[in-house]
């Protein structure tokens, strides 16, 4: 009787050894998941901020040759006129 109890309370250290790996190992996964997760929406965010001050830069570029183009005739109304 004396054997088999402690064969079984063997066995019970043996299962709570390989539950308690288990659980780090998930709680690891668990960690990395959430730092990717972290990382991807950092890349998305610049990545769409990026975007927007390039059409940011287009636009006045754009804006910019309008307003010289028109300034340009302006003046050039004035002088010949």
């Amino acid at each position: 009787m004396a054997m088999r109890m402690r064969q079984s309370l063997a066995e019970l250290e043996r299962a709570f050894v390989e539950e308690s790996i288990e659980d780090r190992d998930r709680r690891d996964a668990l960690r990395q998941a959430a730092i990717d997760r972290s990382r991807r929406r950092d890349v998305d965010r610049r990545h769409r901020h990026g975007s927007m001050r390039y059409l940011v830069l287009v636009l006045v570029l754009i804006a910019t040759a309008v307003a010289v183009t028109i300034g340009m005739f302006e003046i050039l109304y004035m002088v010949m006129g």
